[in-house]
């Protein structure tokens, strides 16, 4: 440990001369971080004892209600909840399988905010495409029959075969071929490891187009339905879909403050979202966010370090299937944006931390990576351009500089949004260290005598 801060002290100083002095303070924070984080325990109640916390849920009305009270025991100043309006979208009974040319029941979930079926379910011949390009081709060929997405999801697949290339179809698959006379939409699940677990998410409706149900399968049963076109075969299926949307619900975000010594005016957001979807307990997607964030404001407060500016923490309510949250905190404090001087999310998981992604004006870029040297010895101070996240994504037009904390996701997307996301998924190392990361560029940013650079128009817009 001596020598791990020894290189966290030099790490520390090659960059002062750009942040100022913050003398000590980063191994400090780092030296707590590593061992006595208590980031894992907050985890843990959230996952095991409050669970699944899906907007319109008691789940999530609980997890508000213990953050509140945890952010309190800790010490936080400001301690409140602001109220936000969330969809109610509610599951109901979800299946389907085969039924020509063999007889197989698919491993199937709705997709979040899909309507249901009729009565007794749809039962429709298969088209499979692998993108929007290829659905148009068949035109009115898909009129009457059940649409199946199936694109696989590669590892690390980035831009051409990761989550953003198919994330899309999820969102608007409906839509597209709906326009063309379908009768419901599958898509293969947006996940990288092949455990017969379906993926749900959030997928959306225009008012002028018909809406259709929509459900994710299993990659395994995907492939099956594949290697059954492919032999020339007619693959019929039935689908049956119980979920239906009632009235907004009340819900809220949830904020803590350490109030700063000089500028308390001035703040750097630091978020998470504490709802998650309904089928596991949201340990990856974003607890382990929720968790870090918790945990970074308690360590800072613990060890009496108090920076010129504010740092805020919010917890996010409604990120999955509505980005209200998000929405509502920009427009609830929009007279104050002009003095947020970053923001910074993590909901990337509870891997290992990289670094921080950075959304800035002209030289942030060079001031988040003169804080993140300090990081060196834990591996996490690989700092690149473009960073933020959903739910601080509204402040962004505002000119608030954005921030993501990166981790590391080899295997995230395996379990993202199934069942399986569970608080064995996370190690207690991992979560150490990502509150030491976001508790060194946090202070940084709060205790730096220039502000980051504000996103120019250009850049805000986007």
């Amino acid at each position: 440990m001596k020598r791990l801060l020894a290189m966290i002290s030099l790490a520390a100083c090659s960059g002062c001369g750009l942040v100022g002095d913050r003398s000590g303070a980063d191994g400090k924070i780092v030296e707590a971080a590593l061992n006595q984080s208590r980031a894992y325990e907050k985890l843990e109640y959230l996952t095991d004892r409050i669970g699944p916390r899906l907007a319109g849920s008691a789940g999530l009305d609980n997890a508000v209600l213990w953050t509140v009270e945890e952010f309190r025991r800790d010490g936080l100043e400001k301690v409140r909840t602001e109220p936000v309006m969330v969809p109610h979208w509610i599951r109901g009974v979800e299946t389907s399988r085969i039924v020509v040319p063999i007889e197989h029941t698919m491993a199937t979930t709705a997709l979040g905010m899909s309507v249901a079926t009729p009565e007794g379910g749809i039962e429709g011949e298969v088209v499979e495409v692998a993108s929007f390009e290829e659905l148009k081709v068949l035109g009115e060929r898909v009129a009457g029959k059940i649409v199946l997405y199936n694109k696989p999801m590669v590892r690390n697949g980035g831009e051409r075969d990761g989550y953003g290339a198919a994330v899309g179809m999820r969102g608007s698959g409906a839509v597209e071929a709906a326009k063309l006379g379908a009768v419901a939409t599958l898509i293969r699940s947006l996940g990288t490891a092949s455990y017969r677990l379906p993926h749900t998410g959030a997928m959306g409706y225009e008012d002028s187009v018909p809406r259709i149900p929509s459900a994710a399968i299993a990659a395994e049963d995907a492939e099956l339905i594949h290697r059954l076109l492919a032999k020339g075969d007619t693959v019929r299926v039935q689908l049956v879909l119980g979920c239906r949307t009632v009235p907004d619900a009340p819900s809220a975000n949830v904020i803590a403050e350490i109030t700063g010594r000089e500028r308390p005016e001035e703040i750097v957001l630091i978020g998470a979202h504490l709802d998650s979807w309904d089928l596991g307990a949201g340990a990856i997607d974003d607890g382990a966010g929720v968790a870090v964030v918790m945990e970074t404001m308690r360590l800072l407060k613990s060890l009496g370090m108090t920076p010129r500016r504010t740092i805020r923490a919010v917890l996010f309510t409604n990120e999955e299937n509505g980005l209200r949250g998000g929405r509502g905190y920009a427009e609830a404090h929009a007279g104050e944006l002009a003095r947020h001087v970053a923001a910074i999310e993590s909901d990337s998981g509870g891997g290992t931390p990289l670094g921080f992604g950075v959304s800035a004006g002209p030289g942030g870029v060079e001031v988040v990576r003169s804080i993140a040297a300090a990081l060196k010895p834990i591996g996490a101070r690989e700092v690149t351009p473009q960073g933020g996240g959903a739910d601080i994504g509204p402040t962004r037009a505002a000119g608030v500089p954005q921030l993501g904390l990166r981790q590391d996701t080899t295997y995230y997307f395996d379990f993202h949004h199934t069942a399986a996301d569970t608080l064995d998924k996370v190690k207690p190392e991992d979560l150490a260290r990502n509150v030491a990361a976001l508790g060194v560029m946090a202070y940084g940013l709060a205790e730096r005598e220039a502000p980051l650079p504000r996103l120019p128009a250009s850049e805000s817009e986007r």
